[in-house]
């Protein structure tokens, strides 16, 4: 089964404004190294090559395809987490490329990937209630209370049991995992 990785994007509509997301000619490429010292062999593995798309207020945008076609990569790049080649991302009209990590914080609060295997990206050693809160301790800066009773209303918010809060992934079927991502 083809891998699959979404970026969705939140925020305001305002009537003229900007799209949330607009990514033009977006390159990702990785330098590689092979061959003995004598006859080294130079090259760049394409990740991502030329992909062009604008996401609007309210609307949802799904990146489909093999698996290794650059599904990652892109939502690794509109998040800012890999460099681009060439090409711009732009969020809310602001480009982000070339931002530090600190200047990208309020950014990522807004954007999120989420991945076809959700088992894959959450810790099996944290609890669904340590998952859950981590981002809360990150973006909302809330004290430990305030942190806990947000995490319960999380999990209510998306159907889960606020009973659920110290399992782990594993306990979870494949449905209550993508909703604990989100």
């Amino acid at each position: 089964m083809a891998d699959l990785a979404t970026a969705a994007v939140v925020g305001p509509a305002a009537a003229g404004a900007a799209p949330l997301l607009e990514v033009r000619d977006l390159k990702v490429y990785f330098p590689f190294r092979r061959g003995s010292w004598l006859r080294p062999e130079r090259g760049f593995i394409r990740a991502v090559d030329g992909i062009s798309f604008t996401l609007e207020a309210g609307r949802t945008l799904g990146l489909v395809g093999e698996s290794g076609c650059g599904k990652s990569t892109t939502a690794r790049a509109c998040l800012n987490l890999v460099r681009p080649t060439s090409g711009s991302v732009r969020l809310n009209g602001i480009s982000i490329a070339g931002l530090s990590d600190r200047r990208m914080l309020p950014h990522r609060r807004a954007m999120q990937m989420i991945f076809q295997d959700p088992f894959a990206s959450l810790n099996p050693r944290m609890t669904v209630g340590r998952i859950v809160g981590e981002p809360l301790s990150i973006f909302e800066r809330l004290g430990r209370r305030d942190r806990e009773l947000e995490t319960l209303r999380l999990l209510e918010l998306v159907g889960l049991n606020p009973r659920f809060l110290n399992r782990y992934p594993h306990e979870f079927s494949g449905g209550q995992r993508q909703r604990i991502g989100i």
